[in-house]
């Protein structure tokens, strides 16, 4: 990464898009602390989060702050059962018993995944692995959701379930978002914010529906949400006054066009 100056404010939904490679996870591991602690190179600049100076605090206080998903759940999930590897990161850090079993209740049922507490990870599906994966950071209680393309590995149904249990993550219990995604259809109509990212540069930084309308973003790698495509097209053949916002979903197209027919 290079000249970035970011500030990501608390309750926000941040997608972060661009192509593979253009440095998004990178981005992602500065927030938690893993660079310049677990990765070689040089660090020039400072990173705060939540007030902490990610240089002089270890991964495992900012995991408490910052809690990092990534996009192979199997990479983050090694214990016996699900409940042991949600419990994991608190019994290394101490946590009396009784508060473990109460963080790993609450975690596990805000995921929807109560019933999987005795089930061994390996019996799992992918997208019930990256659940528990989430569950096991949710039990710190992180202000920050960092996800590195969770629903890489997903097919559709599954990735269009875990990230409506994102999306609800933010809406419901205000934990502030982070995702580096590929599939911004799901994503964007609930996005406050989206930062492109080009060559290690953050190149646009705002809020989605004003991006999109007013920027090409496809030489950037970005893939456009193919509602957008259809209505940038009709913009050029009918009135713009006909559409008066850009919508980023079907539902919010069809929105539209029931106010026409109000009309």
């Amino acid at each position: 990464m290079r000249e970035v100056n970011l500030e990501i404010n608390e309750g926000e939904f941040v997608v972060l898009a661009g192509r593979s490679g253009c440095g998004k996870s990178t981005l992602l591991r500065c927030f938690n602390g893993l660079i310049p602690h677990f990765y070689d190179g040089e660090m020039i600049g400072k990173v705060e989060v939540c007030g902490l100076d990610t240089r002089q605090h270890p991964p495992y206080i900012l995991s408490q702050y910052a809690g990092m998903v990534f996009q192979n759940p199997d990479n983050q999930l090694f214990a016996l059962t699900v409940e042991a590897d949600v419990a994991f990161a608190l019994e290394n850090l101490s946590f009396p018993r009784d508060e473990i079993k109460e963080r790993v209740d609450q975690a596990l049922k805000i995921m929807g995944i109560e019933e999987l507490r005795d089930k061994s990870t390996l019996e799992l599906s992918g997208g019930q692995k990256q659940k528990v994966a989430i569950a096991s950071i949710l039990a710190m209680h992180p202000k920050i959701l960092l996800l590195d393309e969770p629903t890489s590995s997903l097919d559709p149904f599954s990735a269009k379930q875990l990230i409506d249990t994102i999306i609800s993550l933010n809406q419901k219990h205000r934990i502030t978002i982070l995702i580096a995604e590929h599939r911004l259809e799901m994503l964007l109509p609930y996005a406050s914010r989206i930062i492109i990212i080009d060559n290690g540069r953050i190149v646009l930084d705002g809020n989605p529906r004003e991006i999109l309308e007013k920027y090409d973003v496809i030489p950037y790698g970005v893939s456009v949400p193919r509602i957008v495509k259809v209505v940038m097209h009709l913009k050029k053949t009918l009135n713009n006054s006909l559409i008066p916002w850009t919508p980023l979903s079907v539902e919010e197209f069809v929105d539209i066009i029931r106010r026409w027919e109000e009309k």
